[in-house]
């Protein structure tokens, strides 16, 4: 018992010292919660509006998965979205789904075979849509378009913190 103990003490000195955890949250829905229709094909189809909080000091950039992985053929991607400074508290709604935005922020291919953002549309049923934020340790200097795949193995060295905010919708 006082091993353990010992080790919990261990465990809760290494969390303290490296600081809060990272999240992704958004004004638009909680974790967990259902994505309002503003955000999918039932409504304007615009970009969920994201909030970064505890994003490490040692971060040079920010990238972006949102994927869905209840649809009929697997896993489908959603948005892909990098090179976002560090410095940025988050991204408000509707980001034009053009290949390069402001301060270098790039976007690649989703499974809609779009560059930028695709809201929910699921066929049928209640999906889980992934939004994942990865803090990196460099600026990546990717030209636009990389496509998930690609960007999880490119980013794969780099990520120094993770989060997740999951939503629910249902057409």
């Amino acid at each position: 018992m006082k091993k353990y103990f010992i080790l919990c003490m261990i465990v809760a000195a290494l969390v303290a010292a490296k600081g809060e955890k990272m999240q992704l949250l958004s004004p638009a829905f909680e974790n967990g919660g259902m994505i309002p229709a503003k955000y999918t094909c039932d409504g304007a189809d615009i970009s969920i509006p994201l909030i970064f909080k505890n994003v490490p000091q040692e971060a040079k950039s920010l990238a972006i998965i949102m994927d869905d992985p209840d649809a009929p053929m697997g896993v489908f991607v959603h948005w892909v979205i990098y090179d976002i400074p560090s410095s940025l508290e988050g991204l408000p709604e509707g980001i034009p789904n053009v290949p390069e935005l402001e301060y270098g922020i790039k976007q690649g291919i989703n499974d809609f075979g779009k560059i930028g953002y695709g809201g929910p549309c699921p066929p049928n049923g209640v999906h889980r849509y992934f939004i994942k934020l990865y803090a990196l340790d460099r600026v990546l200097n990717l030209q636009p378009g990389v496509s998930k795949r690609d960007l999880l193995e490119i980013i794969k060295p780099f990520v120094i913190d993770e989060a997740i905010l999951m939503g629910l919708y249902e057409c």
